[in-house]
């Protein structure tokens, strides 16, 4: 079965891993990532009792992994146990590159090569020596029973990818057994060379291809925002599976020994299932096809249905207890916790004096960069472009998660990672979203009582105005209708009133504004306020008959985006007879009041 097996220009590609008791899925595994590139596999195992070892011994026979067995001292974990054999085996240290991660994580390769072989081209092409991989957490998708499927194929929902308690990395990187210690996370750089040349030549990438900032050569198992990126790599975390699953992980016990570890808090954590994420599915069919020609081999075949059979017997055991179904009712009960609610434990607090006392020469030169200087490009997903606060369409709320809805300027909204991103979630946990619009809103709608508004997203300004004013009649659209349904879910929960629409559709033909159009002359509003001004461009406005409006409001930014706006849209609002209000700078919008004409009573 060799012709299973990758031949790589970059020499040995290794996946190490250390498992216990994972023959259910072993084989599944091993198939996915011989599809994904790794010319080697090796396993450690510990303690195990369903035939991972038999069937790793007979991998190991056809040529297609490595098996060791875990020899654990008194008073050591098996998992750093595991780590510490990995160092110095021959293997490894012959190794070309090296990942080391777990059983329940999948590599998932969003590289247009869809293979280890054209995402390490890319990452050689610039330079780099390692890749370091950020985790997707995968939930269990709603699945209680135990099922033979392929975890890959059950799992498709996830956490939003921008979600921080996500962010643990695994790393794969170009091993020197001289230079470099094995760690879970990510190797680190032995001490006796943290003072010399050799940080120089450390170049890792993020997930994405962008450069690692200087500091995680020393430091750190997570990624930040600034560093986050999923463009071409993710590594997916199949933390809990379905509640059968689980409950049998419970059993068995896990690869560190941690006491009560797969309690209803840690299924809260990792039942994650905000989006859906299908990418892995790309590696199926190769996937598929290479698990179908282990079982043809009769050992392996014998040994994965054993393990099946087993596991699946031990199960039916364990279900006609009350232990089970107290089981299955805490854990259906902790996955409805909503993802803003869901605690992490803190990781270890940090010691300044013995950070400051391991710091190389290379990282103290990059700490002591500006703040500024050491900041990428924004993060895509997180601010957005324009500071829109929304996450890129299309937004699918069709699913009924549990979310908390928390009340911003008495509008309840929800606390959603697939609606907002993470910057404007932390505005809406705290009460605080678009509050200075919110707050200024009364002052900028005094008088009028027809308000129009383009790129109004989710209508929040909109349903603030008609609760301020009973005298206030609103139109609300955006030319994003996944914005808008949500509006609509929001000002359903509050009590819609007739007062209220919120809308979309197409407001041009050929490049002509004929649809705002229609909605000026049938609405005849007062007001016309421009949410996001791209709904509006300035050479629109030569075009309309703007003959009901008095007052045009756009909201800004920044002082600095204010006299950019007020440049593109000063001189064609003059033209149509508005000129800027003085006492309204600074507060957040710009607002421009149509010139009295002749015979009009002032405002």
């Amino acid at each position: 079965m060799q012709h299973l097996k990758h031949n790589s220009k970059h020499g040995t590609v290794l996946a190490v891993s250390m498992m216990k008791d994972e023959a259910p899925f072993l084989l599944e595994w091993v198939a996915h990532h011989l599809a994904l590139g790794f010319t080697d596999i090796l396993v450690y195992t510990n303690d195990c009792t369903d035939g991972t070892d038999e069937m790793l011994i007979r991998l190991e026979e056809l040529g297609l992994a490595h098996h060791r067995r875990n020899i654990i001292p008194d008073g050591v974990k098996p998992q750093p146990s595991a780590i510490k054999h990995a160092q110095v085996e021959p293997i490894v240290q012959n190794a070309d590159w090296v990942l080391l991660f777990d059983a329940d994580e999948f590599l998932c390769i969003r590289h247009p090569a869809q293979h280890l072989e054209g995402l390490l081209d890319d990452v050689v092409a610039r330079g780099a020596n390692g890749l370091v991989i950020t985790w997707r957490i995968f939930g269990s998708a709603g699945v209680v029973e135990w099922s033979r499927a392929p975890v890959t194929e059950q799992y498709l929902r996830a956490a939003p990818p921008l979600w921080n308690k996500g962010w643990g990395v695994k790393t794969l990187f170009k091993f020197d057994a001289t230079y470099w210690k094995l760690g879970i996370h990510r190797p680190s750089i032995k001490n006796k060379w943290l003072e010399t040349e050799f940080p120089d030549s450390v170049h890792w990438l993020n997930g994405s291809g962008a450069p690692m900032e200087d500091y995680f050569k020393f430091r750190g198992w997570r990624s930040i925002r600034r560093t986050i990126g999923y463009d071409w790599v993710q590594m997916n975390h199949y933390a809990v599976k379905s509640i059968d699953s689980y409950a049998m992980r419970k059993l068995r016990g896990n690869v560190n020994n941690k006491a009560d570890k797969y309690n209803a808090d840690y299924w809260a954590l990792q039942d994650r299932n905000e989006v859906e994420d299908r990418t892995v599915l790309a590696h199926a069919a190769s996937r598929t096809r290479i698990m179908d020609a282990l079982l043809t081999d009769p050992v392996l075949n014998r040994l994965h249905v054993a393990a099946l059979d087993r596991v699946e017997a031990r199960l039916a055991a364990y279900k006609t207890t009350d232990a089970y179904a107290a089981l299955r009712d805490g854990l259906i009960t902790a996955g409805a916790v909503p993802i803003t609610q869901v605690a992490a434990k803190p990781p270890k607090a940090r010691d300044p004096a013995k950070i400051a006392a391991l710091m190389s020469r290379v990282e103290q030169q990059a700490v002591a960069k500006s703040a500024d200087a050491r900041r990428d490009d924004p993060i895509p997903g997180w601010a957005g472009e324009n500071g829109d606060p929304y996450m890129p369409a299309p937004i699918d709320l069709s699913d009924d998660l549990a979310v908390d809805w928390v009340p911003n300027h008495d509008i309840d909204l929800p606390a959603d990672l697939r609606l907002f991103t993470p910057d404007a979630l932390e505005a809406v946990i705290a009460g605080r979203f678009d509050r200075r619009h919110a707050r200024n809103l009364a002052g900028y709608l005094d008088g009028c009582t027809r308000v129009l508004e383009l790129g109004a997203g989710i209508g929040f300004v909109a349903q603030r105005a008609v609760r301020l004013s009973d005298q206030l009649t609103y139109m609300a659209h955006d030319s994003r209708a996944d914005l808008i349904a949500a509006g609509r879910q929001i000002a359903a929960r509050l009590g819609e009133t007739a007062r209220l629409k919120l809308f979309d559709g197409p407001l041009s033909v050929d490049g002509r504004p004929t649809g705002l159009q229609a909605y000026v002359i049938d609405f005849k509003p007062d007001c016309l306020r421009l949410g996001r001004i791209s709904e509006l461009p300035p050479s629109w406005i030569a075009q309309l008959d703007l003959s009901p409006v008095a007052r045009i409001v756009i909201p800004v930014l920044s002082a600095r985006d204010a006299q950019s706006v007020h440049a593109a849209y000063g001189p064609a609002l003059a033209d149509q007879g508005f000129i800027a209000a003085p006492d309204r700078a600074g507060s957040g919008s710009l607002q421009f009041d149509r010139t009295p004409r002749s015979g009009d009573a002032s405002r």
